[in-house]
């Protein structure tokens, strides 16, 4: 996938995604109109949404089965090189704000965020442990969510999901931050594979970008470009913008 895709004409099994008209909102003393973007399931969406759901199952199955191998290694591996436990849990906001938890490989410090509380992860962060770096550039860290999928929490593509912390703070910053909990969160989207991983609020800003582009052109046509980018970016290492 390119960059190109965004300006591609998108439908959903034959109807486009119902919008929501713009609506006034008095911020301060001023009435400024703000389009907010929402996605209506109607009876022509809904076969996308049930396919969509069938091949999230196939697919977590299936990448259960063929990486099996890197998994074991990378619990043999943390297991060896860092104390604590193999596996991370992590409460992340779903759809509709509602709260789950998140599966993924420990690549942190027992208790990393102990004194300093909920911070983004850094270039060159010290709370990793040793070959943490590796297993999140890798996106072998990201395995286990394949968990979340089977469960129905999270789907194989969408917006990431958020931990409640952020989602309180950046949704009284970003104008439309809760609309991309209208569907659910992915272990890969539109966002990762288009920019970096967020280490300020402008990271976040220009993401959110990408997720509401996501929800108004959501297809399988699109979910399928977002994942042969995914291959990319995990074998090269290298998103479309840095900046």
């Amino acid at each position: 996938m390119t960059t190109e895709m965004l300006e591609m004409p998108v439908e959903v099994l034959g109807s486009e995604v119902e919008l929501r008209t713009s609506r006034t909102r008095v911020i301060g003393n001023n009435a400024q109109v703000v389009e907010e973007v929402g996605v209506e399931t109607t009876g022509n969406t809904q076969p996308y949404f049930i396919i969509k759901r069938m091949t999230d199952m196939v697919g977590s199955m299936i990448a259960f089965m063929v990486l099996s191998p890197v998994f074991l290694f990378a619990a043999l591996f943390i297991k060896i090189f860092s104390k604590g436990p193999v596996f991370f849990r992590q409460t992340r906001v779903g759809q509709y704000g509602k709260p789950f938890e998140i599966y993924k490989f420990r690549t942190m410090k027992v208790d990393a965020e102990k004194y300093s509380g909920p911070v983004w992860a850094a270039k060159d962060d010290n709370r990793l442990i040793p070959g943490g770096n590796f297993l999140r550039k890798s996106k072998i860290d990201e395995i286990p969510q394949f968990i979340n999928v089977l469960k129905g929490e999270m789907s194989i593509i969408g917006p990431r999901p958020e931990r409640p912390f952020f989602v309180e703070r950046l949704k009284n910053q970003i104008p439309d931050y809760e609309q991309r909990l209208k569907i659910k969160p992915g272990i890969t989207g539109l966002a990762q594979v288009l920019h970096r991983a967020d280490e300020t609020i402008n990271d976040v800003r220009k993401k959110i970008k990408y997720d509401i582009l996501y929800l108004k052109r959501m297809c399988l046509w699109t979910d399928a470009m977002i994942l042969a980018r995914t291959v990319r970016v995990v074998l090269t290492g290298v998103v479309a913008r840095k900046v």
